[in-house]
């Protein structure tokens, strides 16, 4: 019999994760404030996610970052985030959304103001997807397994 998945749940009882990052530790400290429910995993949801994401004041979503194969999403539920692009900066507020086309503008949140922010970011599970950072020696590329990622540095070698 296949594993029973809930037909719904709350969202404040998922087990959150802060601080989570696959970063090296020189760059996770900069999402230190960032709190993760991941809300379609109950579901076993597997073609997309959906993240319930928290940042504390000064917090950060991520390091400015594109990802090569997959479409990310994210909606605003509380909050007034800055979200940052090459092209500028916009603060958001509730009800507003952006959307990061794959291989398009890097792109992150950035919680400058002295409330608590809190969204919902949706992205697609894509296969073979590579997260380059253009403003850090990073970039994130499928492991061996397929199914984790690993840190590089630019020039390929591991962290």
């Amino acid at each position: 019999m296949p594993d029973q998945k809930p037909a719904a749940i709350v969202a404040a009882a998922i087990v959150s994760q802060p601080g989570r990052t696959v970063y090296p530790a020189p760059y996770a400290a900069l999402v230190a404030g960032r709190d993760k429910k991941a809300l379609g995993d109950p579901f076993g949801l597997a073609n997309f996610g959906v993240n319930l994401t928290r940042l504390a004041p000064g917090a950060r979503s991520a390091l400015r970052h594109a990802h090569s194969r997959q479409d990310e999403f994210v909606y605003i539920l509380e909050g007034a985030p800055t979200l940052v692009v090459e092209s500028g900066e916009t603060v958001l507020r509730p009800g507003m959304c952006a959307g990061f086309k794959a291989g398009g503008a890097a792109h992150h949140l950035v919680n400058r103001s002295e409330a608590d922010v809190v969204y919902l970011e949706i992205g697609d599970r894509s296969a073979g997807d590579k997260v380059s950072y253009p403003d850090d020696d990073l970039v994130l590329a499928a492991a061996p397994d397929g199914a984790t990622r690993r840190a590089l540095h630019k020039d390929g070698t591991p962290w």
